[in-house]
């Protein structure tokens, strides 16, 4: 085996965690999977991966390689996609993130669509709420939510979310309606948090200080978050796809609209360079057209439930 494909099995290996599903993805043997690594690592003089019976673990030094390998296989993939025409067909693998609860509700129908349509290809999947370095990790596309900062990314804007306060209606009729923010403080909270992060701040348009609620319960789960809103145990602040079934069907409301900060805009983001393989321009040019046709990402879709008409008489 030569050095490149020792490269690229030691990745395959290091991504899936075991020397057995690392060898079926590359169609060789776990023997021949664990004998490239193996050379890979007295070729290096440093051990990548840590084994033990039962699990198999990237070394600092590993982890390291691995960033490096991603970076440059995927350089070298680009760079024989323009010479055989990749470039102009999709095929390969092709890898996306998203926030979690945005990724399983919107962007994993998409995918699954993707697919059907180009039966040759293959797709992974991350869906977290951490920023995700797509170089660096090794994928090719991701939804952000925010505000991006200056990078060397190409970003492509597909529409922009608000970002609300919600309550049930039985924790309204036990507490009150806020109407300014500075009630919060009279009001209790469910927090969020995000892995590695301190807590989200409650921000508000021309907020004063001290508007902020106490919180109770603080959860790194948006769709608990959302579930504890709707049982009631307090406000909760939530980006409008998450809460968009819940306001339609009166399990929560929303609040405090006039002091609702800007929209957050959304974009999809990819690596620039030379030219982006097609496998990524194909995606990004489908999932754009379906998401800037969804209503929560054009400000809408949070309108109140409407009564039922009584019967005329």
């Amino acid at each position: 085996m030569d050095h490149l494909q020792r490269l690229r099995t030691f990745v395959a290996v290091a991504e899936s965690g075991s020397f057995a599903r690392g060898a079926r993805s590359r169609d060789i043997s776990a023997p021949a999977a664990t004998r490239a690594v193996a050379s890979l690592e007295k070729h290096l003089g440093a051990l990548l991966l840590q084994r033990t019976t039962r699990s198999l673990r990237l070394t600092e030094p590993g982890e390291v390689f691995l960033a490096d390998c991603r970076r440059i296989l995927a350089e070298l993939d680009a760079a024989e996609s323009a010479v055989t025409g990749a470039r102009h067909e999709p095929r390969g693998t092709l890898a996306v993130t998203a926030p979690a609860l945005f990724g399983s509700r919107h962007i994993a129908p998409l995918l699954f669509e993707f697919l059907d349509r180009h039966p040759q290809m293959q797709a992974r999947a991350l869906f977290t709420n951490r920023l995700v370095h797509l170089i660096d990790e090794g994928f090719d596309v991701a939804l952000r939510i925010a505000v991006l900062p200056d990078s060397g990314l190409t970003a492509v804007p597909v529409g922009r979310m608000r970002a609300v306060v919600v309550a049930s209606p039985d924790y309204l009729r036990r507490h009150g309606v806020p109407r300014e923010p500075a009630d919060l403080k009279q009001h209790r909270a469910i927090g969020f948090t995000i892995e590695g992060q301190d807590r989200v701040a409650w921000s508000f348009a021309r907020a004063r200080a001290g508007a902020a609620p106490q919180e109770r319960l603080i959860v790194n789960a948006n769709d608990v978050k959302v579930a504890a809103a709707v049982a009631g145990q307090g406000l909760a602040r939530a980006l409008a796809y998450q809460v968009t079934d819940e306001v339609r069907d009166g399990r929560l409301r929303v609040l405090l609209q006039a002091h609702e900060p800007p929209p957050v805009p959304v974009h999809l983001v990819y690596p620039a360079g030379r030219g982006a393989a097609a496998k990524v321009r194909e995606f990004v040019h489908f999932a754009a057209e379906r998401l800037r046709a969804m209503p929560v990402l054009q400000g809408r879709g949070l309108e109140a439930p409407r009564r039922a008409r009584p019967p005329l008489s």
